[in-house]
């Protein structure tokens, strides 16, 4: 009967213990290199790895491009569509992406528009294919995964603006400008007004992150950038309730992600419905963060709103932030250039008045050109005449 006992013990003993305490995640050392900057004349792949994206909008952005001196190449799986959104089969926006990394006279890669989809490459393109072919890849929204995967393979890349909203805006303003002055080798220099919900503070990491909805899914996988050391994570989202948007930033608290953050850079949050009783998102989510003690900048004009100023992922980041403002920099060896995200914003907003104006000028003239018709005595018609035989 002892016998028995002991051995009942002992196996219990063995037992794994409900208690035991988890295993640290697995972090990273990340460093990216940074791809080599455009000459004149270079080559610009126009892929479309996520939804379809109307032609128009790809030849529009094409020749913004070219008057910006560069030749765009269109991918040769583009325009197509799949199961009614996609741009292709998995497999032909992948084909698409592996022949502009692998074309060595391709030197950057311009995603034409985000949506869904770019998930589905994650287990599809080795990193291997991305550090064997640096080069600039852009994108934003969905285009956060390849990011991650950028990042993840050693490579700097673009967190900007695509073909479709290129098109819209005809090229002008500084999304673009300060996307093609990037590409031309000139880094910006960002100077933020104070916001009432940042936390001041001075940090340096590098910059990871994007669209939430996005990078959030791929926790854990060989896309997911989050893992690094030291990093600064970028957060933005779009049309996302607060109760989401909420769910979304516990699972990154419950995995870990803001205990490996520096600092935490906020930016547009754009048609996102407040279905909790927080005065803003980014109140909400600084309600997460104040009291891990590390510096959270609000405000940042990147995301999906009208302004959508460009961040390089996986480069070197600092954030500087007091009560009179902040600075966002990056530790690259290249020129750099000092944007104000105020004059940004107002640029922005005087164009749209300009547009306003135009429509409003124009809305005159047709209702002046219609009540001038109303007036103008209508001219009869000549009577139809015989006719004769010949």
């Amino acid at each position: 009967m002892r016998k028995h006992v002991l051995a009942g013990l002992l196996a219990l003993a063995l037992l794994p213990s409900c208690t035991q305490e988890p295993m640290d995640r697995q972090t990273l050392s990340l460093h990216c290199i940074q791809p080599p900057f455009l000459q004149k004349g270079d080559r610009i792949a126009l892929i479309s790895p996520s939804y379809s994206t109307p032609m128009e909008n790809v030849e529009a952005a094409s020749q913004i491009l070219r008057e910006w001196g560069f030749e765009p190449v269109v991918g040769p799986n583009v325009g197509k569509e799949y199961l009614g959104k996609y741009a292709g089969t998995p497999e032909e926006r992948l084909s698409d992406l592996e022949w502009a990394l692998r074309d060595p006279d391709i030197k950057a890669i311009l995603c034409n528009r985000g949506g869904y989809g770019t998930i589905q490459l994650t287990t599809m393109l080795p990193l291997q294919d991305i550090s064997a072919h640096p080069k600039w890849m852009i994108g934003f929204s969905d285009i956060t995964t390849l990011h991650g995967m950028e990042t993840r393979a050693g490579v700097m890349s673009i967190h900007g603006t695509m073909c479709s909203l290129m098109a819209k805006s005809q090229g002008a303003g500084y999304t673009n400008t300060l996307l093609r002055d990037i590409l031309n080798g000139t880094i910006p220099e960002y100077v933020l007004p104070a916001h009432p919900l940042n936390r001041p503070g001075h940090a340096t990491g590098t910059l990871v992150g994007g669209n939430l909805c996005t990078f959030t899914p791929i926790l854990g996988t060989d896309a997911d950038a989050t893992l690094g050391q030291d990093i600064l994570l970028f957060i933005e989202e779009v049309e996302e309730d607060m109760s989401h948007i909420d769910r979304l930033i516990n699972a990154l608290l419950l995995n870990g992600v803001f205990d490996r953050c520096r600092g935490v850079i906020l930016g547009e949050f754009t048609d996102c419905k407040a279905n909790l009783d927080y005065g803003s998102v980014e109140e909400m989510i600084c309600s997460y963060l104040k009291d891990l003690g590390i510096p959270v900048l609000c405000g940042f004009p990147a995301g999906h709103g009208d302004v959508n100023l460009p961040l390089i992922m996986g480069a070197p980041a600092t954030i500087d932030i007091s009560s009179t403002g902040a600075t966002l920099s990056f530790g690259m060896n290249a020129p750099k250039d000092t944007i104000s995200t105020e004059t940004a914003l107002l640029q922005q907003q005087a164009s749209e008045m300009r547009k306003e104006e135009k429509q409003s000028k124009l809305v005159r003239i047709i209702n002046f050109l219609r009540y001038y018709n109303g007036l103008r005595p209508q001219s009869k018609p000549d009577k139809q005449r015989p006719k004769t035989d010949r």
